[in-house]
């Protein structure tokens, strides 16, 4: 112990020694630089002004300036107008840990294809620290909604509750919230009974509850192409086969295709998102949407419909296939999550005629909302008006979609083809196809960049080359900074078909 702060105290006095032979600005700059490594002060937090810290360090305005400027010019803090100096986000050293090394391939023997559940996985884990600019990330800015009245209300319910009330948890669910959730489809046109409408813990449920009730062992479910990767984990989790059916940015579902498909092998179930789709951002026509519902008809082909993002709308709500479903085939799935407040795992389902199937699952696998924050959430839909909430979500995710669409063309690669959703907060980007998106995002990692790459939404690599960006977050200095970078990366890929290895500079 007493070597260890001899040591220290050696330290102190060589670093004093070093910065008293500095000009003024930068023994200043070095302090601060200091507070910054030792975690004193945070990324975020608010620097003295530059008054402040003339009178405390007895320093001119003058010093203070070059000091403030220094640090800016390597990148340890910003200046933000009106408001002062701030640190910046420091980007990690390491990427989170890679999975084993394998030895080399003999000849002849097939490169091994990537774990798209590890992939899935560490990206998740790299947006969790914080320390990384979430351009990957599957969930929306959760600045962007009421949790402070969210949380309000749930303590309110909380004080009054019986605890001699029936258990809301059970199925169909809290009758209010059963309610509110009718008058919200009525609202986008869709006259629902409140029989029809079963509450669950989450969407996430919600779909594995349809294809539980509606697929045998084995059975084939047909999906888009792209397709999000957690519906893809879950039809392989449930000992399910993914049919791909393509599907295009501007038109959505191939409904020939499928129909070529359905000629030639059963499928179980549909499982589409026709507004908004997750990766692609695609709004199906009601057009297209008929010829859809009309196909499952003929083939009496029930279509699990994942409504998650039908309120992110920047124009006019759309239709779903539910309004054209006149026998009970579609099963509309919908959530809180994506709309509400990020993380909410509240949803539900109108099963259409397979409402006994489904609830049956329900009651298997027991994972009942909490009745609690269904009582919560039907209060705030009826009191705390979320439309007025809703349309100020809208703007500014379009505000933040026209940012990254401008800068998207402005500084990625010549050749790059971008989607240009109507809603949600996701951009499909197709590169290049010299360029690897598996190897960009390990490289964007690296840098504090996380991005998801095209690999995780198809069974194959033809979306290789392919990006999904998250466009909901604020666009700070920070985040500019760091999209400037992946652009960077992804140009030099496109020319030379390899990302730049590079590491961020290890800070003294």
């Amino acid at each position: 112990m007493r070597t260890n702060t001899v040591d220290k105290r050696a330290q102190s006095a060589a670093h004093q020694v070093h910065t008293d032979r500095m000009p003024r600005f930068e023994q200043l700059a070095a302090d601060i630089r200091a507070s910054i490594d030792t975690g004193v002060l945070r990324p975020g937090d608010r620097l003295p002004s530059i008054r402040e810290s003339s009178l405390s360090r007895r320093l001119s305005i003058t010093t203070v300036k070059r000091a403030y400027g220094l640090m800016e010019s390597l990148g340890l803090v910003e200046s933000r107008p009106q408001s002062g100096y701030y640190v910046r986000l420091r980007l990690p050293l390491k990427r989170p840990a890679a999975p084993p090394t394998r030895p080399p391939l003999s000849a002849g023997e097939d490169a091994p294809e990537p774990d798209v559940r590890r992939l899935v996985q560490a990206t998740l884990q790299a947006i969790g620290t914080r320390e990384v600019v979430p351009f990957g990330s599957p969930y929306p800015d959760p600045s962007l909604f009421p949790w402070g009245r969210l949380q309000r209300r749930m303590n309110e319910v909380a004080r009054r509750i019986n605890v001699w009330d029936p258990l809301h948890d059970i199925p169909p669910g809290q009758p209010e919230l059963v309610r509110e959730i009718a008058r919200r489809h009525l609202h986008n046109g869709l006259d629902v009974a409140k029989e029809e409408i079963l509450v669950t813990a989450g969407a996430t449920e919600a779909l594995e509850l349809c294809l539980q009730a509606l697929s045998r062992p084995g059975g084939a479910i047909a999906v888009e192409s792209p397709c999000h990767y957690g519906t893809l984990q879950t039809i392989k989790r449930l000992g399910l086969r993914a049919i791909e059916v393509p599907a295009c940015a501007t038109q959505g579902i191939h409904v020939d295709a499928l129909e070529r498909i359905l000629g030639e092998q059963r499928v179980d179930a549909c499982l589409f998102m026709p507004n908004f789709q997750n990766p692609l951002g695609f709004v199906m026509s009601d057009e297209r949407k008929r010829a859809l519902v009309a196909l499952a008809s003929r083939h009496q082909l029930p279509i699990i419909e994942n409504g998650v993002y039908n309120e992110l709308y920047f124009d006019a709500p759309p239709s779903t296939l539910k309004t054209f479903d006149t026998e009970g085939l579609v099963l509309h799935c919908g959530s809180f999550s994506k709309c509400l407040a990020a993380g909410l795992r509240m949803g539900w389902i109108l099963p259409g005629r397979y409402t006994r199937q489904v609830e049956t699952q329900k009651f298997i696998n027991k994972a009942f909302a909490p009745g609690l924050q269904q009582m919560a959430v039907a209060k705030f839909l009826r009191q705390d008006g979320w439309d007025r909430q809703l349309r100020a979500v809208r703007r500014t995710l379009q505000q933040r979609r026209d940012i990254m669409l401008s800068m998207l063309r402005r500084f990625f690669p010549e050749g790059t083809r971008t989607s240009e959703p109507r809603g949600g907060y996701q951009l499909w980007v197709e590169l290049p196809a010299s360029v690897d998106t598996l190897r960009l995002h390990r490289e964007a990692l690296d840098l504090g960049i996380a991005v998801a790459p095209g690999y995780i939404f198809g069974s194959g690599d033809e979306h290789r080359h392919c990006l999904r960006l998250n466009f909901s977050y604020a666009w700070t200095g920070e985040t500019e900074a760091a999209f400037l970078r992946l652009a960077r990366l992804a140009s030099i890929a496109s020319v030379s078909g390899e990302t730049l290895v590079t590491r961020p500079e290890t800070r003294a």
